[in-house]
């Protein structure tokens, strides 16, 4: 695809292999020293290992060495992996949050604050549907402890519980960045079969998706309100720093009111299985046009020529 669109791609890698691409340790006795990039532009879908910064970890390296990059800064897309402070900051913006508590480890579960059952329990800081299985919808104290002890000694990683809601789920898709970020759709995530107020779009569902959802384009919701909930979603989009492309969860609680969920700034690009390309199947554009949409947002911020543009 890059190609046809007259680039070159060459494949970096993550992690220290990412990094090699850009230091020169051929002239060194003193050590290795930055050399020339070998690209105009990195097209970033590195997720990183690690912390709850390890989707900043190629965006830093980038700004370490001078690169111009795809999608957010550091600091965007580690606010928006840590989903409490994402929450916070989201919820100091005039959009609607439902309340969570962070466990740390077992012995705060005992005096929590928690919210009524039921209840929704997550690792903090992951991402892709990691931790939120079937099993992450908790109805009763017992069921919340093993969920939460499980998590805990398999993530290593605070968990985040908040109430389930039991409403319709969609997701929201935007590109651009800053003044120019605009909403091209909202997508309902429907079940197939199982009651909505039980659904939980979780691994489970996402890994036999073509049985168990179905998608929406446009959602079935009242009049005014796809208006409304994309009107949160760039709101929370513009306040985490969010740029070239980027992916809002809400779901919406029993009375049918919206919430803001989540924030994916790096979603992903899968071009059968991604929401985000589905979504904008659903809306009649190819693949391509998508993926030279973030690339000519990049390139426009950074002042890099784009062959075709």
């Amino acid at each position: 695809m890059f190609r046809r669109a007259g680039h070159e791609p060459v494949k970096l890698g993550g992690g220290l292999r990412f990094l090699n691409h850009f230091v020169d340790r051929s002239s060194a006795p003193s050590g290795a020293r930055v050399g020339r990039s070998p690209v105009d532009l990195v097209f970033n879908m590195a997720e990183g290992r690690g912390s709850r910064s390890r989707e900043a970890h190629v965006p830093a390296v980038c700004e370490m060495f001078g690169l111009s990059y795809t999608h957010g800064d550091p600091l965007a897309l580690a606010l928006s992996l840590d989903k409490a402070l994402c929450k916070r900051v989201v919820a100091s913006y005039g959009v609607p949050v439902s309340p969570s508590v962070v466990i740390e480890d077992m012995e705060e579960l005992e005096s929590a604050a928690l919210p009524p059952f039921p209840v929704l329990a997550k690792p903090a800081w992951a991402g892709s549907s990691m931790g939120i299985r079937n099993r992450a919808r908790c109805t009763s104290k017992s069921e919340l402890a093993d969920q939460v002890s499980a998590l805990l000694s398999g993530y290593r990683q605070p968990v985040l519980i908040e109430p389930f809601l039991s409403g319709a789920e969609v997701t929201v898709g935007i590109l651009g960045t800053g003044a120019s970020a605009r909403v091209v759709g909202v997508m309902e995530i429907a079940p197939r079969s199982a009651a909505l107020d039980t659904f939980l779009y979780s691994l489970e569902v996402k890994r036999n998706y073509l049985q168990e959802v179905e998608y929406h384009v446009p959602p079935r919701l009242p009049p005014q309100m796809p208006e409304r909930i994309s009107q949160m979603a760039l709101i929370a989009y513009r306040a985490l720093g969010c740029r070239d492309i980027g992916r809002v969860d809400v779901r919406m609680d029993s009375r049918g009111q919206p919430f803001f969920i989540e924030m994916n700034p790096l979603p992903g690009l899968h071009p059968v299985d991604g929401d985000f390309p589905i979504l904008w199947r659903r809306l009649g554009h190819s693949y391509d046009e998508l993926i030279l949409a973030v690339l000519e947002s990049s390139a426009a911020r950074w002042g890099t020529i784009v062959p075709g543009s």
